[in-house]
């Protein structure tokens, strides 16, 4: 027996319904981008490698799938190179090209190789896979959606609230109910600032960064163990405890970081958002927390992130500003704000919750009943009526046996069916089924296609 095909690891198959689940989530987020202005590049699946390559650290180097060279990739390798057996070496020489990483650097390439014709600040939003040759797991695919907005060529802060009221319609048109989680690494930075430890910056923020994992008393064993002296710890313990209402902690932090100018700009910076956020009016809440300090190595400024309330997810959806997207292309001063919606936890997260709307995951709507040639004939103009009307309608194939033929209509979830025999073609009628109440009425070509419309409204 022929071996069954497969698929590589860490990639995946969507059937109808997956897509039609997935169709449903880019549509809304690629909605309301547009809602606030924000327009669709595309770019190719495949970069060269001189573009990817260095910009995210070592380990994101190993994890760039490459691309062999097309023809005898061989010919400019010495049979010494062959031997010396150095991979990265290797590389080098057999692939000029790799598959994205990222939708954030081919962003920066663009920008930089469209900067002519572009009108800033460039407000773009992208929806397209990325690769990434990582072990797979259970949550965690070689191949993956991005669906990225980002403002370049701005630094006023209404971007970061404009962002934050993106993502906030996006969860509340799902249904999700979310907590928007807001920091800033000018904060972090003035903390650091304030325990004389500004170069320990990062050791601090990934040990703060646990304190809802294992609490904040094994957070300070941890930054014993980093070597943080007890004086920088006494000073750290009130910003680690720190409890309330945005603006208690907001003037808590004000009090504590008189020190740092740096720290203060980052206070001002947040409360313009929280305040601008408070005026034009929220549906989920938005919480400062401390404690948030995701991608520092790459943010600026704001740093955001989304959790689900109503079941357990790592964050669904996340962003920031950073102050130089485009300075690893050698153009300097462009700044830039951005977030990402996490779409294959957005799908499980309404998969969990039961959320998708009835809608958006049933295909065809009515089916007409095959008879034979004549009822057919009979039929097929009421067929092509019904799909100027806007119905997703189908008409079986084959004058196969009333039984296989209803089958397929409940296996598709078909809500209605219509049919025509000689009584009907007599009276210029059609009768129609609904499949989930049984319920049958004999009624014109009109006011069939209008009881099935009427019901997809409801």
């Amino acid at each position: 027996m022929a071996q069954k095909p497969s698929i590589p690891k860490g990639t995946r198959d969507f059937g109808p319904v997956e897509m039609a689940k997935r169709n449903y989530i880019f549509n809304t987020i690629r909605e309301v981008y547009a809602r606030y202005g924000f327009q669709q590049i595309e770019t190719p699946a495949m970069e060269t490698l001189q573009t990817l390559m260095g910009k995210y650290g070592e380990e994101g180097d190993k994890l760039l799938f490459k691309i062999l060279n097309s023809g005898d990739y061989l010919k400019k390798i010495s049979d010494e190179e062959l031997l010396a057996r150095q991979p990265i070496h290797l590389a080098t020489l057999l692939a000029e090209k790799g598959l994205r990483y990222d939708l954030t650097v081919p962003f920066a390439r663009y920008v930089v190789q469209h900067r002519e014709e572009l009108q800033l600040p460039f407000k773009r939003y992208q929806i397209q896979p990325v690769w990434r040759a990582d072990r797979p797991q259970k949550g965690r695919y070689r191949e993956f959606y991005q669906c990225d907005a980002d403002v370049v060529g701005s630094d006023s802060l209404l971007n970061e609230v404009e962002l934050i009221q993106i993502i906030d319609t996006v969860f509340t048109k799902f249904g999700i109910r979310v907590q928007i989680k807001i920091n800033n690494r000018k904060i972090l930075t003035g903390i650091a600032e304030l325990i004389n430890e500004a170069e320990r910056i990062t050791d601090i923020t990934v040990a703060i960064d646990k304190i809802e994992k294992i609490g904040v008393e094994k957070v300070i064993e941890e930054l014993q163990a980093l070597g943080i002296s007890d004086s920088a710890i006494n000073k750290l313990r009130p910003i680690l405890m720190l409890t309330g209402s945005n603006e208690e902690k907001l003037e808590t932090m004000e009090g504590l970081l008189q020190v740092s100018e740096i720290g203060k700009k980052g206070l001002d910076e947040t409360r313009f958002i929280l305040n601008t956020l408070k005026a034009v009016g929220l549906k989920n809440e938005v919480q400062l927390d401390l404690s948030l300090a995701r991608g520092l190595n790459y943010y600026t400024g704001a740093i955001f992130e989304v959790k689900a309330l109503d079941t357990p997810m790592g964050s669904i959806t996340g962003g920031g500003r950073y102050d130089n997207l485009t300075g690893i292309f050698g153009m300097s001063g462009l700044s830039g704000v951005g977030i990402s919606f996490g779409a294959d936890r957005i799908y499980d997260v309404l998969n969990t919750l039961d959320l998708y709307p009835k809608e958006a995951i049933t295909t065809t709507q009515l089916l007409f009943i095959n008879f034979g040639e004549a009822e057919t004939a009979y039929s097929l103009p009421c067929v092509a009526k019904a799909r100027e009307a806007g119905i997703r309608t189908e008409i079986y194939p084959d004058s196969a046996k009333m039984k296989k033929q209803m089958s397929y209509a409940n296996a598709k979830e078909i809500p209605f069916v219509a049919l025509a025999g000689e009584e009907e073609m007599a009276a210029n009628k059609f009768t129609l089924k609904n499949m989930q109440t049984g319920e049958q009425v004999t009624l014109t070509s009109e006011a069939l296609i209008q009881t099935v419309a009427m019901h997809q409204q409801h």
